[in-house]
């Protein structure tokens, strides 16, 4: 498999593993897909990182593969691409995005997915699809923009330049820039602490900012409205309100 599921303390680490440097082919733009089925529907899995391994995150599309296509063929198989990362950033719980080495095209776009990005020291990210004559075609435009914002975007966009991770930090690309040898573990750690946390109430948080931002303010705070007060229906508010009057803030063990 070009893409592997690991589960370990509540939390999915989802590997991308196609040596050397994790091109994301068709098959592998499948799989990513599937594994973000399988996690948003295991009970088990509650909080994800996505991980490309020590050496590099993902060098984008597979180019050699992409050469291939004309017009007829991309019309087809573009809709797929964009709902592969789609399922990525939609999983209902949080997602943290370890990223080593390269970070590039479709590389970035699945970064972007995530909710949170730690980065190497060593790591480099970029949108250098104009440099084929291409823009980039899995979310790129649009997560990138609503990200860093669109002067910011539309330079890394129109120019294709790498940005090295201190960079990238100062972009708002990246959320942690660490040593390489500690970025698995720490946005493992980060994954585990969320993954103690109150399930439901994350997931409304989630999908309370992200459905927020497609939409005006007023329709953004009726759906935080809504989901505000549909979170004193679940056990885990009766359990975290418990632990704060019995006990402080930040004592609760949800369930």
């Amino acid at each position: 498999m070009t893409v592997n599921l690991e589960v370990a303390e509540g939390v999915g680490t989802i590997r991308l593993d196609r040596p050397p440097m994790n091109a994301l082919d068709i098959a592998t733009q499948d799989r990513l897909r599937e594994l973000a089925e399988e996690v948003t529907g295991r009970d088990d899995v509650r909080a994800v990182v996505i991980w490309g391994g020590e050496k590099v995150f993902a060098a984008g599309a597979d180019i050699k593969e992409m050469r291939d296509m004309d017009h007829a063929a991309m019309v087809a198989r573009s809709r797929a691409l964009q709902d592969s990362f789609t399922a990525i950033a939609r999983i209902p719980k949080p997602v943290v995005a370890a990223v080593t080495g390269y970070a590039l095209g479709g590389g970035c776009e699945l970064a972007l997915c995530a909710d949170y990005r730690i980065a190497a020291e060593n790591a480099k990210l970029g949108q250098p699809e104009i440099l084929l004559g291409l823009i980039p075609g899995a979310g790129g435009t649009q997560r990138l923009a609503r990200l860093i914002g669109p002067s910011r975007a539309k330079d890394l966009i129109f120019t294709g330049r790498q940005v090295k991770a201190d960079e990238a930090l100062a972009l708002g690309l990246v959320d942690r820039v660490v040593p390489a040898a500690e970025v698995y573990e720490q946005a493992h750690a980060w994954a585990a602490r969320l993954a103690r946390g109150p399930a439901i109430a994350l997931r409304a948080a989630k999908e309370a900012v992200d459905a927020g931002l497609e939409t005006d303010l007023e329709t953004g705070l009726a759906i935080e409205r809504s989901w505000f007060a549909g979170l004193f229906a679940t056990e885990d508010r009766e359990i975290g309100m418990r632990s704060f009057v019995e006990e402080g803030p930040g004592k609760a063990t949800f369930r």
